[in-house]
């Protein structure tokens, strides 16, 4: 199965990877490990949340919860990975529609 989890990421890493790079004003990261990843949702909140505008706080709050998913799924069991990446998912879609 943990193939399967790469394989998860790396369909996030494709989805929001350069939509967050976007926001840093950073290009994108060229094949980027999970682990990659998740610093760079981490980069992103904390930049988003050192704003004053309540949007961009509320984008960071997402991604602080996406950042919990991504590293929870990495040291989870099996079973519960895709759970756990579903989850970050959607605060990561949240967040990058609240940012925007």
């Amino acid at each position: 199965m943990p193939v399967q989890t790469v394989d998860t990421f790396t369909a996030l890493i494709s989805c929001f990877g350069s939509e967050l790079a976007h926001l840093l004003e950073e290009t994108t990261p060229r094949n980027p490990s999970p682990t990659d990843f998740i610093y760079l949702v981490e980069r992103t909140r904390d930049v988003l949340g050192s704003s004053s505008l309540g949007d961009l706080n509320d984008a960071s709050e997402d991604l602080d919860a996406a950042v919990t998913y991504l590293t929870d799924a990495l040291e989870s069991d099996p079973a519960d990975k895709k759970v756990l990446l579903a989850k970050a998912r959607t605060h990561l879609r949240d967040a990058i529609e609240t940012a925007s």
